[in-house]
């Protein structure tokens, strides 16, 4: 019984990966310009707008991430295949993005920046 209980740690504390990136909102709402640092309004709508991580078949939501203040994200993830995408539903009209596929590797960081279009004219 011991072995199975040691057996079943040693699985848990597999290497994890990392993805990490840059989510950038494409919408007429409001005007920034480049080297501005983000205004509250859009910093507001980072927090609107969640990513979802699928499983590589596109069926299972395996985890959801919201970028950061400036638009940056991170997530640790167990190695594999996965799709980086947004929800299909919004409050705030419909969102355009192109599902981003990515493979995590054990101890290494994978970089996927994710650009959606609100819509929003």
């Amino acid at each position: 019984m011991f072995l199975v209980l040691v057996g079943a740690q040693s699985t848990n504390a597999a290497p994890q990966g990392f993805l990490e990136g840059h989510l950038k909102i494409a919408s007429l709402k409001e005007v920034q310009l480049a080297d501005s640092p983000p205004s509250k309004a859009l910093a507001q709508d980072y927090a609107d707008y969640p990513l979802i991580i699928l499983s590589s078949d596109g069926k299972k939501e395996i985890a959801r991430v919201t970028a950061d203040e400036n638009g940056n994200y991170r997530v640790t993830l167990p190695p594999g295949d996965y799709i980086l995408d947004v929800p299909g539903r919004r409050p705030i009209g419909h969102v355009r993005a192109t599902p981003q596929p990515f493979t995590i590797v054990p101890n290494q960081t994978v970089h996927v920046d994710m650009n959606i279009d609100t819509g929003a004219r």
